[in-house]
């Protein structure tokens, strides 16, 4: 089963999305702010980051940081969504599938998160909250999405969004007849119910901080494991309050 499994993703489509994966985390390695240049901005403060323009408040830096969230995205939320593009795989077996529309659908979703987040960035930075580079520069708002990620990891509706994504048999057969395109857009929402608070921990643990980006991509892949999800939803809800806690006291 596993060596069949395997072979399948062996077909272009897969391919096509592992490659797009590799990418974005690619593109990001690249974009990834070295360590010593985080050092220098704690040394000459903001006017060091103004310097270096990687954010301006116009039209052309809303851009830059929606690209930059739209690779984060993609590189961290398709591996999370590949059982269920596995299992919707499987289903081109009994009846006709479109896969790239399934993949789109679910993207879309993601790219207006993107730019609702890098609307946020750039407010947050005017605010002088973050840094040019999406750090956070205020304990207060640190602790506040800490909170904010710990405890909708309790909400009823983040476990009735993990449901889904559990379970996406059901979740495709309950939608069927929709067509690819808008399951995709639904698994996308219902993807993004599960992560958001999740995501926006990024202007804590760093925008372009690949470690912090790899360890959100983990933990979110194990959430969604019916087998791993339900013993770590609730854990790193507490994890995230406790973290809150101690950072505002």
């Amino acid at each position: 089963m596993i060596a069949a499994r395997i072979r399948a993703m062996g077909a272009p489509h897969w391919l096509a999305l592992f490659g797009g994966i590799l990418l974005a985390w690619t593109a990001l390695y690249l974009m990834a702010l070295p360590a010593d240049l985080r050092a220098a901005g704690r040394v000459y403060g903001a006017e060091f980051w103004e310097s270096l323009c990687t954010v301006t408040p116009d039209m052309a830096g809303f851009a830059r940081i929606t690209a930059m969230w739209a690779l984060m995205s993609a590189a961290m939320m398709a591996p999370t969504a590949l059982p269920a593009f596995a299992t919707y795989d499987d289903l081109s077996h009994s009846t006709q599938t479109r896969f790239s529309a399934l993949v789109g659908g679910y993207l879309v979703i993601w790219l207006g998160f993107s730019v609702l987040a890098a609307g946020l960035q750039m407010g947050l930075f005017r605010l002088d909250l973050i840094s040019a580079f999406g750090d956070s520069r205020s304990d207060r708002l640190s602790a506040a999405l800490l909170a904010l990620a710990g405890a909708y990891q309790f909400s009823a509706l983040k476990e009735a969004c993990l449901s889904k994504c559990r379970a996406p048999l059901t979740f495709f057969m309950a939608h069927w007849d929709e067509g690819a395109f808008r399951n995709g857009v639904r698994l996308g929402a219902v993807c993004l119910g599960c992560c958001w608070a999740l995501m926006l921990l990024g202007f804590v643990g760093g925008v372009m901080n690949l470690a912090f980006m790899a360890l959100a991509t983990v933990l979110m892949v194990f959430e969604k494991l019916p087998e791993i999800g339900r013993y770590l939803t609730r854990p790193l809800g507490g994890a995230l309050i406790g973290a809150a806690l101690w950072m505002a006291l």
